[in-house]
């Protein structure tokens, strides 16, 4: 009897599974993102494609991006659009690909010979799919329905943002965030009010939106002053403060040298020009304040003392490379009497203020216990001596006041 061969099972289409696991993901909204790697092109430096999905105009699409060795470059597609390139990338361009679902997890890899290789798991838990929306609101620490924002002309009657504003708007929140980080590290009792002096105040953007968030999003009683040498904007600030019912929100006409407050628990002075932001510094250290919030602008004191060390005179022959290195030593001092004087202390960027570049923050927050400033003390006197310094202003005040004895 004869025996008839069974013919044999095709090879399992690999590339058509995977490709129809992309297309279901995306059906049924489960999408998180697609890798692809072992790139065999012939582009220079490329080294793999991320895919995520956006919305870009109430329209779905697939975000290409190709990330190279030293930049990315992003594409977008139409959905469909998107998938039938990705198929066509498979093997030609790219031996690996890694799916990730709400649901499944897929790999497919190809040898050297394009042998493929489907491999398909189920997560532990179930994964939540990450937002499409290419312009997303960002986590805000304000709402934009707040009164004072359409008084002070940053959103409309229907508390929509101003396009103009959207700069403004972004400074404000990135404030109220910094903010409220220093406030969960600082030793302030919201139970206690909150004493905060904003000098330099301008318009009260940010004087309005600190009293708004002690106020109505903290439930604190948040004492607030304004302080502006412009007496428009002391007079125009009070107005709008009093018709909107900020109850603790006042704005005075001076100066950090004029009215300085006896006791605060937050001290802001944004941009304040030269050794101004040295007497903010030390009026915050001298009236107590926990958190201490400094954009310096302006540089003028060490800058015209410095005397190039030998070794840097070649690089700071250049008036812009001696411009930044006095804001750098400058700024550098500034942080580290704080320190002396027991705050931690960070310096980084903040955002650009308007009509300016001026982007540095100095942010302090009082340290729960006293420290032994001998150690700092003797970086302070390196620097200052590498750098020919006899005279920093801040460390004048506060040796005045005995801050700095041993």
């Amino acid at each position: 009897m004869s025996v008839t061969a069974k013919p044999a099972s095709p090879a399992p289409d690999h590339h058509a599974q995977f490709i129809e696991l992309l297309s279901a993901s995306l059906e049924q909204n489960a999408f998180i993102k697609l890798v692809l790697a072992k790139y065999v092109g012939d582009e220079a430096d490329l080294q793999r494609l991320i895919i995520k999905q956006l919305t870009v105009k109430e329209q779905p699409c697939l975000s290409f991006v190709y990330r190279y060795k030293t930049r990315d470059i992003t594409k977008n597609f139409a959905v469909e659009e998107g998938v039938a390139a990705i198929a066509g990338l498979l093997p030609a361009s790219f031996k690996n690909a890694h799916l990730l679902s709400v649901t499944d997890e897929a790999q497919l890899e190809y040898s050297k010979k394009n042998k493929s290789s489907l491999f398909k798991s189920k997560p532990q838990q179930l994964r939540e799919a990450p937002s499409a929306e290419h312009n997303r609101e960002k986590n805000r620490f304000l709402d934009l329905s707040r009164p004072f924002l359409a008084d002070l002309g940053v959103t409309n009657a229907k508390h929509e943002l101003i396009p103009a504003m959207s700069r403004k708007w972004k400074q404000i929140n990135k404030f109220i965030e910094v903010f409220s980080h220093a406030l969960t590290s600082s030793p302030l009792q919201l139970d206690q009010p909150v004493r905060v002096a904003d000098f330099g105040s301008g318009k009260g953007y940010l004087t309005f939106a600190i009293h708004d968030y002690l106020r109505n999003t903290l439930k604190a009683e948040g004492q607030v002053t304004g302080v502006e040498l412009r007496e428009d904007m002391v007079t125009l600030c009070n107005t709008a403060a009093a018709r909107l019912e900020h109850p603790g929100l006042q704005f005075k006409c001076g100066d950090v040298r004029s009215v300085a407050p006896s006791e605060l628990e937050v001290m802001i002075a944004l941009h304040a020009c030269d050794i101004a932001t040295d007497y903010a510094i030390h009026t915050g250290i001298r009236s107590g304040a926990s958190i201490i919030m400094c954009s310096p602008c302006c540089h003028k004191q060490i800058r015209l003392q410095i005397q190039s060390p030998v070794l840097l005179k070649p690089m700071l022959q250049y008036g812009l490379h001696l411009g930044q290195q006095a804001e750098m030593l400058t700024d550098s001092l500034r942080a580290l009497f704080l320190e002396a004087c027991g705050y931690e202390t960070k310096v980084f960027e903040f955002i650009s203020l308007e009509h300016t570049n001026k982007n540095k923050m100095i942010l302090a927050v009082k340290r729960p216990e006293p420290i032994d400033p001998t150690q700092l003390l003797d970086k302070i006197e390196e620097l200052k001596a590498f750098y020919n310094i006899t005279e920093h202003c801040l460390e004048t005040l506060l040796r005045a006041d005995g801050y700095l004895s041993i």
